[in-house]
């Protein structure tokens, strides 16, 4: 064995890409003798593994691994190798056919073939069989030619031109031919090339050259992480045959050209018409442009037929007029303020965080759709949502593989390096219920963050480090050779293509002016700016390129810009005399025509015959032939069946299941996910079923019905901000499904806030974006501590105006079987927040039965029974929301007694939008009620109190006949004692009790 790894090929590793000792192939190895194959005698030789080890040292394992591969099976190395091997062999027994060499091939590839050693005539020390025939200097020269190739593969983008300010390093030591003891006297010597393309052996020079070509020039590559061997394999043979030297023709010349000076000269007016506006321009990353510009163009090679794009403010106009073709009228009338018309959704956006969508016709005929998916400044935060987004229309266009719709991500150096959402959403990429078939992630590489160096934002190399934990290809590309530039993005689509994998493009350009239009970046960064101030655009650079090598002539080019300049120029002058037609209409088009975001108070019907509930439960208690299901399941399956045959109380987890079951078989489509959601953090839902001796999985939800709709249930990553980003993204192209996103506990939900506050309930009203988007949240005060306890209620409600949520309680499964049904059989689409229970799962009181199905429908405002037996009795009226509603019965019955029918206590069971008629029509009913109380478990500073204080206070007729009983005020949510919270609870039930006498 080599000393270090010798290639990323596989042809001198195992088959399994580490190294035989164990070592990943980045890591350099420390000279011993211990590297030799710990199998040496097993070749059918006794002791040659010993006299290779005492002839060659260190590099014994080189020969003897070529010599195991060759008696296993003399097909897999080279025939040169016969010279050597050939004469005199034993021949190998057949139990040696289990070493591993003979492993079977990975990623169903052949086994590649070891690599050709040195021509009898250009190296006679290897001429001889026998070890003390072979020249152990000559084999240490060979293997260390070997060491000096594969560093140059993983490490020779440390010295690569792709820094455009040349702040690259020029020297590395791996790279160094002196490191392994040559010297300019070897050049002319000729090796073992290896698998290098040019030959088994070349001269030391020529290999040089074809190395520093292929890793050290516009381009450095990393991609010697990936441990498949033939990923790596195939990216090295398409870099090295073409030594990473882009090949365009001469229109594909030109057009880059166009499109950078459209790029350019787009940002050069905006800066002298508009002066003092942001606008976050993409001076100085202009080749972000023809980048695009191809993935857009190539995509049809690639049986692509819609791109779905995310990227922060940086060059968003830019893109937004040069990729997506948005009129240039259309943004000059934002920078003017000049709204089109008043927007039926709300207070809008700014320019640079708007999102867009259009069709494109590509130069070769295809039609290609283009979505611009809308983002807050919360950098990264859109990450998941747009891989969200393409997952759902990817389903819906039945692309099971990814193949026709591709997801692209722009990022920003410091945001990629510094945002754990980037983390988040790359671990998204190959899971099951995830994966889009592979993203195109292109950061913009600024090489600074506003002010910060990046020195000062990561600990990292590169900003991109963090996409080596899912071994895709990172390309380091310079930002100032457009050419390559768009190499790098015609092969990351081609590998993209053919591994369904991620690739990140590495932009490594820098921002001409500062943070925005009216920063001073040389303030604080003031030798950069120098050097950037002096840096010629790269529209300069290729323009020249161009003119000197006979592409283009200098006349063509000004033609070019007059053009363009003259587009921009009447642009402005429309704006100016009349205001321009809207780029895309309000009304909503596509998977979401007929749908509406403006609530209605016409009643759905969410009940259902009990035959179709009789069919639901049949598939519930269904399960295949010979499937081993746990014993203690068993119960649960027969009541889930028999449910529609007698009077079986129905608990939440079938309540749930059976409007599920119902929506299925109306064709609607329906997608949970989650920590641990296909069985349920409290085991109540068991949508999963798990063979106990062969792990198979069976969902019966998915098997009711030969045509009933698609149901889809996933344990998610432990993320919550991804997770609930992809899924609701996944709602934004798909509201005919019921998209659900469930918190481990309601509590988790916080470390989502962002998706939250910035998508969920502000996008209507920022960018007109619908979603039916449900929430399930567990929540409940049973003593589980501050983390287990409160989903927050206040938050939700503090974000509730303008429809922008639907916020339940839900006290039954009745209820929630109503609700969940009411969200998808309306046409109105707004979001939906349940506050789900935790110890009403399997409480006897809480239960429906099945004529509450069968009959009915989600009422907002509910009585308890008693009260409206006799509702002229009832002297106080307690409000409340969820769980505790039981509780203060039990604790009504043991303190009133026979007294307990002056009491009446009313849920409201949704909290947005509020309920107002409602519950005057229930108050109506105690004509001689006098006092009014809000009861809650969570402190008076959480819970639904604040909401609620104001609106109850104008139904009741004032702050003196309205009082609170609950905790009071907290910095925690709920106390970590058990006994505390008992007596706590105790406190506040007997609060809202007492004056009833």
């Amino acid at each position: 064995m080599l000393c270090g790894a010798t290639g990323s090929h596989p042809d001198e590793r195992s088959l399994y890409g580490m190294d035989r000792d164990g070592r990943d192939e980045g890591q350099e190895a420390v000279p011993t003798s211990s590297d030799t194959p710990s199998g040496a005698k097993s070749n059918g030789t006794e002791g040659q593994g010993e006299e290779l080890t005492e002839a060659f040292g260190l590099n014994a394992g080189f020969v003897e691994e070529i010599r195991e591969r060759y008696q296993v099976d003399p097909g897999s190395v080279d025939p040169s190798w016969n010279d050597h091997f050939g004469r005199g062999r034993r021949a190998p027994r057949a139990e040696r056919v289990a070493r591993p060499a003979s492993r079977p091939p990975t990623q169903g590839r052949e086994v590649p073939r070891i690599v050709s050693p040195p021509s009898v005539d250009e190296s006679p020390a290897l001429e001889q069989d026998r070890p003390e025939d072979l020249d152990p200097r000559s084999i240490d020269r060979h293997a260390r030619v070997l060491r000096l190739i594969h560093a140059y593969r993983s490490r020779g983008h440390r010295i690569a031109k792709s820094d455009p300010l040349e702040g690259q390093s020029t020297y590395f030591p791996e790279l160094d031919p002196a490191h392994y003891g040559f010297g300019t006297q070897d050049l002319e010597s000729r090796y073992t090339a290896g698998d290098l393309p040019g030959g088994g052996v070349q001269s030391l020079g020529r290999i040089l050259d074809r190395l520093e070509k292929t890793y050290c020039g516009s381009i450095g590559v990393e991609f010697t992480q990936i441990q498949d061997p033939g990923r790596k394999t195939w990216l090295q043979q398409r870099m090295e045959a073409t030594e990473n030297r882009p090949d365009l023709t001469d229109a594909e010349k030109r057009r880059t050209l166009q499109m950078l000076s459209s790029a350019e000269l787009f940002e050069r007016f905006l800066h002298t018409k508009f002066i003092g506006q942001k606008r976050f321009s993409l001076e100085g990353a202009e080749s972000t442009i023809p980048a695009l510009d191809f993935v857009v163009e190539e995509s049809p090679r690639f049986g692509i037929r819609e791109v779905v794009l995310a990227m922060s403010h940086r060059g968003r106009l830019n893109v937004l007029s040069n990729i997506l073709g948005k009129s240039y009228a259309a943004i000059f009338s934002e920078f003017e303020d000049s709204s089109f018309r008043e927007s039926p959704f709300g207070s809008g956006d700014v320019k640079y965080h708007k999102g867009f969508s259009s069709d494109r016709r590509v130069r070769s005929g295809e039609r290609i759709h283009l979505t611009l998916t809308s983002n807050p400044s919360h950098l990264e935060a859109v990450d998941p949502v747009v891989i969200g987004r393409a997952k759902a229309k990817q389903v819906r266009s039945g692309d099971t593989k990814g193949k026709t719709i591709l997801p692209v991500i722009l990022h920003g150096d410091a945001a990629f390096a510094g945002q754990g959402m980037v983390a988040e959403t790359l671990n998204l990429s190959q899971l099951r219920g995830y994966s889009t078939g592979g993203t195109l992630h292109i950061v913009v590489n600024n090489q600074i963050g506003f002010t910060t160096t990046p020195a000062e934002a990561r600990s990292t190399l590169y900003c991109t480090d963090v996409a080596k934990m899912i071994q895709i290809p990172i390309f380091h590309v310079n930002g100032d050779d457009p050419e390559s530039v768009v190499y790098c993005v015609r092969l990351a689509l081609a590998y993209r293509e053919r591994f369904g994998d991620d690739v990140v493009i590495d932009l490594v350009c820098y921002r001409r002016q500062g943070h925005n239009e009216g920063d001073e970046p040389s303030f604080t960064q003031p030798q950069l700016y120098e050097k950037i101030k002096k840096r010629p655009s790269v529209r300069k650079l290729y323009l020249d390129r161009l003119v000197e090598s006979g592409v283009l002539s200098l006349e063509a080019a000004r033609d070019m810009d007059s053009e363009l300049g003259e587009q921009l120029k009447q642009a402005l002058e429309v704006i100016q005399s009349r205001h321009p037609e809207p780029d895309e209409p309000y009304e909503p088009r596509g998977p979401w025509e007929g749908y509406s975001r403006t609530p209605t108070d016409v009643d759905v019907e969410t009940a259902v015959p009990v035959e179709q509930l009789a069919k639901v439960a049949d598939g519930l208690g269904r399960l295949p032939h010979g499937f081993r299901l746990h014993p203690k399941l068993q119960k649960l399956v027969e009541e889930r069946c028999s449910v529609t045959r007698g009077d079986v109380p129905i608990d939440w987890g079938l309540g749930e299941a059976l409007a599920f079951g119902s929506l299925l078989l109306e064709g609607t489509s329906i997608r949970l996910s989650g920590e641990d959601s296909s069985r349920g953090t409290f085991s109540h839902r068991h949508a999963v079923f798990v063979d106990q001796e062969t792990s198979e999985e069976y969902a019966p939800l998915d098997h009711l019905d030969a045509q009933q709709a698609r149901f889809e249930v996933y344990d998610s990553l432990l993320s919550e901000l991804a997770v609930l980003g992809f899924e609701y993204g996944y709602s934004l192209a798909a509201p005919g499904t019921l998209t659900i996103w469930e918190a481990q506990f309601g509590d988790f939900a916080n470390g989502a806030q962002v998706i939250i506050d910035q998508f969920i309930t502000s996008a209507p009203v920022k960018w007109g974006r619908m979603s039916g988007l449900v929430l399930l949240l567990p929540h409940g005060y049973e003593g589980q501590g501050p983390e287990h306890s409160s989903a927050r209620v206040e938050r939700f409600l503090q974000l509730c105006a303008e429809d922008a949520l639907q916020v339940a309680n839900c006290t039954t499964p009745a209820q929630y079987f109503h609700l969940l049904r009411r969200q998808m059989r309306r046409n109105y689409r707004s979001p939906l927040v349940v506050f789900s229970p935790k110890s009403l799962l399997r409480l006897p009181a809480a239960r429906s039965c099945l004529a509450d199905l069968t009959g009915g429908r989600f009422e907002p405002v509910l009585a308890d029974p008693e009260s409206l037996e006799a509702p002229e009795r009832v002297c106080r009226v307690i409000f409340c929301s969820g769980k505790v509603y039981y509780d203060l019965v039990v604790d009504r019955e043991k303190r009133r007694g026979e007294r307990a029918g002056e009491i009446a206590i009313l849920r409201i069971e949704e909290l947005y939008p509020w309920p107002e008629a409602g519950l005057r029509e229930h108050l109506d009913r105690y004509p001689n009620a006098r006092s009014f109380v809000w009861l809650q478990e969570e402190p008076q500073n959480m819970g639904p109190w604040a909401f609620v204080r104001d609106r109850l206070e104008d139904l009741v007729g004032g702050p003196d006949d309205f009082s609170y009983a609950g905790r009071p005020p907290s910095a925690s949510p709920a106390v970590g004692s058990a006994r505390i919270h008992r007596v706590e609870q105790a406190a506040l039930l007997e609060s809202a009790l007492e004056g009833a006498d």
